[in-house]
């Protein structure tokens, strides 16, 4: 069911795969269709509201017959917030095998699921030959609700002919979400980036759990399926399997916690498209708001209570791993200062997060700095005053002074505090949520072991190659398995809202506490 050989010999991965969509996708792509509700049972529903299943993306796959719904349980429950997270949410899931009439039950109580509603799977289909992973298909299926309440908590279950999940031998199977709320409220998120499948990933996933975040960053290189990570069909060890184990380890976490994902170059699967992002669409559900949904998926934005959080793509501007290098003709950048400066604007947000996977600002000894975003974003986030950045990238942590102009603008020890508005900004690179650690070239410098080296010998990624810099700006280097938590309090208007950062360790220390303040309009 693959390319004919006469063909293959003579086609890159890409024309492959354009080969086997047009050929397979029309008739193998299972669409969901738009569904009424009614109100139920404790008005958790805005009566007369809709559900509708996410919109289909095509995606390339061989026939398959499907088998018994009774004999296969879904697996890997993943949440992403829609466009507004008071009243969006997409659930998402996958199913080893092709099922029929996938849907969502979804209800105010765990006793009430009668509202039933349709779902949609994306099938996609890696021909033998691609990799290590032989001739797979890999079935994802989305179920996109809106109109939903603020603030509200939500029982849901997954399922599809033959396994209905309000059967009373399912009830384990249930899961839940809550949606943000209609006002600012304190709230709790947390961050990483660079996971992959291990027992270190799990572990900092059941830290996370622990917290009880309202959502999660996860700052790209999210399962590894592509180890190589240039973003290129020649890459080598590709396995798309990889994910089917990442959802099943995440689904702890993602089954109640939205996951809200930016692509780093681990994530460029290059044969599934041109870009290298069909894979990826067809397991994730984003909102839609950025600036070219075809280029680029994993950039978006949402607002919880009164925090922004913006997702950016730095494949586009990477010039250390230039695959993509350019994918957005410049659209990404304008788009991203439209919305700095419409939030910025907005009296009703007081904190603007912006997070996505090449570091602006590290030392790390793998990848350090990435000129492109130094270029193209820093300048911007200073301008409208940005709150928090947080990378992935390197497989280490480590927090910045404030920078301004890239010089230290104020130092920031462990248990200081930033004023964005008069002084710049802070850089986090949380990237060793589960892949093996990097190096630094300084000693190492955090919470109950300070080793100030106000000059560190780096690196960064320039067009061209690398350039030396030695920089004074690295305040916390941390070299273990760790993840952001940042607890956000707003504040009357006057008074003072406060972003309460700290890095936690896989052992749950604390290994480096700060304080991002800004008066509340």
């Amino acid at each position: 069911m693959g390319v004919p050989e006469r063909l293959a010999a003579r086609m890159s991965m890409a024309e492959q795969h354009e080969y086997l969509r047009a050929r397979f996708s029309r008739r193998t792509l299972v669409r969901g269709g738009a569904v009424t509700l009614g109100a139920v049972a404790g008005g958790a529903f805005v009566a007369g509201g809709t559900a509708r299943a996410a919109v289909p993306t095509q995606r390339t796959a061989p026939a398959t017959e499907t088998v018994d719904g009774a004999l296969v349980a879904p697996f890997g429950r993943h949440l992403a917030y829609g466009n507004d997270p008071r009243t969006e949410m997409t659930v998402s899931w996958q199913v080893p095998v092709a099922v029929k009439k996938p849907f969502i039950r979804i209800g105010a109580h765990p006793w009430d699921l009668s509202r039933k509603i349709d779902a949609e799977i994306r099938t996609l289909h890696t021909p033998a030959g691609v990799g290590a992973s032989g001739d797979h298909t890999q079935y994802y299926v989305h179920a996109r609700l809106s109109r939903l309440k603020p603030g509200r908590t939500y029982y849901y279950g997954v399922g599809h002919a033959g396994f209905d999940p309000a059967e009373a031998h399912l009830a384990g199977t249930l899961g839940t979400f809550t949606t943000a709320p209609a006002k600012a409220e304190p709230f709790t998120f947390t961050a990483f980036g660079d996971q992959g499948v291990s027992y270190h990933g799990l572990a900092n996933d059941a830290l996370i759990l622990a917290q009880n975040p309202a959502f999660h960053l996860h700052a790209g290189d999210i399962a590894y399926g592509d180890p190589a990570g240039q973003g290129k069909t020649s890459d080598t060890g590709f396995d798309s399997r990889v994910w089917d184990q990442f959802l099943h380890q995440t689904e702890s976490v993602a089954k109640s916690v939205p996951w809200m994902v930016a692509y780093g170059n681990h994530d460029m699967e290059a044969w599934y498209s041109p870009n290298g992002y069909g894979g990826e669409e067809a397991r994730w559900e984003l909102p839609d708001n950025g600036p070219d949904k075809t280029n680029l998926p994993g950039v978006y934005s949402f607002t919880h209570g009164n925090t922004a959080v913006i997702a950016l793509d730095a494949n586009d501007i990477s010039f250390e791993i230039p695959a993509n290098l350019g994918i957005s003709g410049g659209t990404q950048t304008t788009w991203l200062e439209r919305k700095l400066k419409a939030y910025r604007a907005d009296r009703d947000i007081d904190f603007i997060v912006v997070f996505f996977h090449h570091c602006a600002y590290c030392t790390a000894t793998a990848h350090a700095s990435e000129g492109g975003v130094r270029d193209e974003w820093v300048p911007l986030f200073e301008k409208y005053t940005v709150d928090l950045v947080i990378n992935g990238h390197n497989h280490v942590y480590e927090r910045t002074d404030v920078i301004k102009g890239g010089e230290v603008a104020k130092e920031l020890p462990i248990g200081g505090t930033a004023y964005p508005e008069t002084e710049g900004v802070v850089y986090v690179t949380a990237g060793a949520a589960g892949k093996s650690l990097y190096a630094f070239s300084a000693d190492e410098s955090y919470e109950g072991d300070v080793k100030d080296d106000e000059s560190v010998s780096s690196f960064v990624c320039v067009d061209g190659g690398k350039q030396s810099e030695t920089v004074a700006w690295s305040r916390v280097r941390y070299l273990d398995y760790s993840f952001l938590r940042v607890d956000v309090t707003p504040a009357a208007k006057g008074r003072t809202a406060t972003l309460k950062v700290r890095g936690i360790a896989e052992t749950g220390e604390q290994v480096d506490h700060f304080t991002v303040a800004r008066r509340s309009r």
